[in-house]
């Protein structure tokens, strides 16, 4: 029996959702459907502790993973943040110095309609 080869088709258009915590930043790329194309995140780009919730660790794992998609064929993106963290901007930024052409940008953070009661107030 002869193994088939993987065959991936060229896929030109995409949407990109950066989850951006306050510990760290979250990179996922699809298709327009929502099979994942691949994906990154502060950590996995070499970033531990403090140093993951940079907005410059955001930034690498962006390029880290768009650098791997263009290559493979992605033109056009949409883009969907996500979260309070200090990568978001820099997400962004880092994605509009790519060559991929951002076509739409979308913030989805949840925001409760005055859901369950919050939890007490952080003291630092």
């Amino acid at each position: 029996m002869t193994k088939s080869k993987k065959t991936t088709k060229e896929v030109t258009k995409g949407k990109v959702f950066v989850n951006a915590t306050f510990n760290n930043t979250l990179i996922t790329i699809t298709d327009m459907s929502g099979n994942a194309l691949g994906w990154s995140s502060s950590g996995a780009v070499g970033f531990k502790g403090a140093r993951k919730s940079t907005p410059y660790a955001a930034s690498t794992a962006m390029e880290n993973i768009a650098k791997k998609l263009s290559e493979k064929g992605l033109r056009e993106v949409e883009v969907y943040i996500k979260g309070p963290g200090s990568g978001r901007d820099a997400a962004i930024r880092a994605l509009k110095n790519s060559k991929l052409i951002i076509k739409a940008i979308a913030d989805v953070t949840p925001i409760p309609h005055n859901g369950p009661r919050p939890r007490k107030q952080r003291r630092v």
